[in-house]
């Protein structure tokens, strides 16, 4: 039989009763050969992922080291060696010319020996799976090219390109993070980075004007964005409410829901050549007129033909209403007649000559926002609904039980915590709600015909505003903990993900415009519940809190301190003046003080008010699902999704066994019965609460129910959330409504 294939597959692992039966199993498929087809190997990994059960890890590496023979096969039949590898891609236009233009044949044959092929048999099954359906090289008619090393190796030397004299050094390091799985660049740049014209960015929100060319350049712009594999977010509570005046005619507006059909059906049309449909979430202000059929869109009540299925939705939550609403301990509210007012922006702006959206409460309690909402309510023949705030409520609920949202982004509190509110206004979060970014609209101001050489061409004049771009790597808290690299980690990620922006190719010039202004990137984390089994420690205890407050103490104090290098090495981002790092009121507002023994907040702060920071915002914890698996470690910061050590990852394409990582008797009792669904909410909202402090966006926060769960009980969820001074959350995770996940932030 294949002798040397079997001695590749079960190298490194113990045999067993079970492995010697699927040893006689490969001698009955293959006899002799050593070089099985592809549905020799199919046969042999079905084989083995019928068995990857609780207990029987072997059966994952063997099913794992199968797939991975057969990717080196078919990839050894297309090229040659890894310079080989880059000529036939680039000729093929797939890869970027840059590869073989900014690296010599002696440099590429170097880092060819860099190659660490024995790090191909950290992957789990799950993980390599994943890896090679989606982000391996393939060619045009999807035969392998690439190997797994190979496609690390390329990020990282696409991304340090430009890194002058310590290139190759800088290439090794990031290759060694990716490659050892302590870290994952997010999906557009995992698939993307050293492709010809490749768009790296994960997520993009826009900002809708009250105009007819604004609504729909924001929909042209949504379709190039989805084209080229970004999500989109977009806030729509600027545009006019239904029975609105338009031009002085009244009563002739049709609101927000006929427009968002339309970016409906552009998330279905533009749909990847195939790949997936495009994702787009419209976010809307509590206070919007259309709230109510808003919140209607996705659900099986009322006209269908109001419906847009195929989009999120999220709202913009202020403090007010959550005040207004608070409830004592039995859930009865404690203002149960307080009623709340909808207003249509466009009357606002003109009988008030100002827009409610464009302020916040400076202070818990009060501010600017909350005077104005006010003067709106006494205002004597300004257009209003009123609604009980209780129905209000009853509507969330409503959505959230029968479809997990809205989402919910708190729009005080992030702009509050805004270190660049000098320059503008946080109105919306993304796909994922993990990211806070300024915001502006992009606005037509005129038009012109010009004649060069006998054409005529209509040239268009667009104001630019601050379209806002994510940027996202992850580090693998459990192993880059384990390993005590976390720092190290931390520092090649900030600087790959500062040259991604220099290096992407945007599909919208103002996304471009407002990248190079804010150099804003997303460094996140994956494998919380796998850290905390692996410190052993519990889930539902004041110890994972702490562990949390310090961990990401730690992740914001080496990622800012990095950025501050790059600053002093490359230059501040361009609105840095008058922003709270140059103030250093940042640091003053997150209470850091350097400690004996600690971190030197202290110097890092004088540091940064002299000499500037690299990256406007840099911290942003995304939902990590897929990369997460392909690491081999849990998602984001969820509890492992199986209650009993394992579940089944399903995909249009493939089904697979996932079992916790590192399960062994030291680690089981972290993970059995501890699934998403059975650990304690008050708990993880204690956990992100105190890493929401030390992250300067968002966490993309899901909150896991039971689909039985009282309306009292999900209301004071949202209630502990929000006093704990969370910025978002994300989906309602119950049995009833289970979700995929969004593949544009992992």
């Amino acid at each position: 039989m294949g002798k040397k294939f079997l001695d590749f597959v079960l190298s490194g692992h113990k045999k067993d009763q079970k492995t010697d039966s699927y040893t006689q199993k490969v001698h009955k498929i293959l006899g002799d050969s050593d070089t099985p087809d592809s549905q020799q190997f199919r046969d042999l990994i079905n084989e083995a992922t019928a068995r990857i059960e609780l207990g029987t890890e072997d059966w994952d590496f063997v099913a794992a080291r199968t797939l991975l023979a057969e990717i080196y096969q078919e990839s050894k039949g297309n090229r040659g060696d890894f310079l080989d590898l880059i000529n036939t891609l680039t000729n093929l236009k797939i890869y970027s010319p840059a590869l073989l233009q900014k690296y010599t044949i002696g440099e590429i044959q170097y880092l060819a020996g860099k190659l660490n092929l024995d790090n191909d048999l950290l992957f789990t099954y799950a993980g390599l799976q994943v890896l090679s359906k989606r982000y391996i090289t393939k060619d045009y008619d999807g035969n392998y090219l690439e190997l797994p090393q190979e496609r690390f190796l390329i990020i990282a030397m696409f991304l340090m390109q430009d890194e002058g004299d310590r290139r190759l050094e800088y290439v090794e390091e990031l290759y060694w993070a990716l490659s050892n799985l302590l870290a994952t660049m997010a999906t557009p740049t995992l698939a993307n980075a050293g492709k010809d014209n490749c768009q790296l960015s994960s997520c993009f929100i826009d900002t809708v004007p009250d105009s007819l060319d604004g609504i729909y350049l924001n929909n042209w712009d949504s379709a190039n964005v989805s084209k080229h594999g970004g999500g989109v977010g977009i806030y729509m509570g600027k545009v006019r409410g239904k029975n609105a005046s338009i031009r002085g005619y009244k009563n002739v507006g049709g609101g927000i829901i006929p427009w968002m059909k339309g970016i409906n059906a552009t998330a279905t049309g533009v749909d990847q050549l195939g790949v997936r449909a495009g994702a787009i979430v419209i976010y809307n202000d509590l206070w919007q007129w259309d709230l109510p059929e808003f919140l209607q869109v996705l659900t099986n009540n009322g006209d269908e033909r109001l419906k847009t299925r195929d989009l999120e939705i999220g709202v913009c939550v202020p403090d007010y209403f959550m005040e207004l609403t608070e409830s004592d301990e039995t859930g009865r509210l404690a203002n149960p007649d307080a009623l709340w007012y909808l207003f249509d922006p466009h009357d606002v702006r003109q009988t008030m000559g100002w827009s409610l959206e464009d302020c916040y409460d400076e202070q818990e309690g009060s501010g600017t926002w909350r005077t104005r909402y006010q003067q709106c309510i006494d205002h004597p023949t300004l257009r209003r609904r009123t609604i009980p705030a209780k129905e209000i409520l009853q509507m969330l609920v409503v959505s959230e039980k029968e479809t997990g949202m809205p989402y919910r982004f708190y729009r005080d509190e992030v702009n509050r915590q805004n270190a660049n509110k000098h320059k503008g206004m946080i109105y919306c979060s993304n796909l994922c709600t993990e990211i806070a970014q300024n915001q502006s609209p992009s606005e037509l101001v005129g038009s012109k015909i010009v004649d060069e050489d006998g054409e005529e061409y209509i040239y268009y004049k667009r104001r630019v505003g601050d379209y806002v771009v994510c940027n996202l790597a992850s580090v693998n808290l459990a192993k880059a903990e384990r390993m005590g690299v976390l720092r190290r980690v931390v520092r090649i990620l900030v600087r790959a993900l500062d040259n991604v922006i220099s290096l992407n190719t945007l599909p919208l010039l103002q996304a471009t415009s407002t990248n190079q202004k804010y150099r804003p990137i997303g460094l996140g984390t994956f494998g919380w519940h796998h850290a905390l089994a692996v410190k052993g420690i519990d889930w539902d205890s004041e110890e994972s809190v702490e562990y949390a407050d310090d961990l990401y103490e730690r992740v914001a104090f080496y990622a800012i301190e990095m950025s501050a290098e790059l600053a002093e090495e490359k230059g501040a981002y361009k609105y840095f003046p008058g922003s709270e790092y140059h103030t250093g009121a940042y640091f003053d507002r997150k209470g850091y003080k350097t400690v004996e023994g600690g971190l030197d907040w202290d110097g890092l702060k004088a540091r940064i008010m002299e000499n500037g920071i690299r990256n406007g915002y840099w911290g942003a914890v995304a939902p990590n699902a897929s990369t997460g698996l392909i690491a081999g470690s849990t998602q984001g910061i969820d509890a492992f999704y199986g209650d009993e050590c394992i579940y089944y990852e399903e995909k249009k394409d493939f089904k697979i066994a996932v079992v916790a990582p590192d399960l062994n008797a030291d680690t089981f009792k972290y993970y059995w019965k501890k699934g998403a669904h059975r650990v304690s909410m008050d708990y993880s909202i204690k956990q992100n609460a105190k890493r929401q402090r030390h992250i300067d966006q968002a966490v993309s926060f899901n909150i896991y129910i039971h689909k039985d769960i009282k309306a009292k009980d999900l209301l004071e969820i949202h209630r502990k959330a929000w006093r704990s001074k969370m910025k978002t959350t994300y989906y309602i995770r119950g049995t009833a409504n289970i979700v995929e996940d969004c593949d544009y932030c992992q």
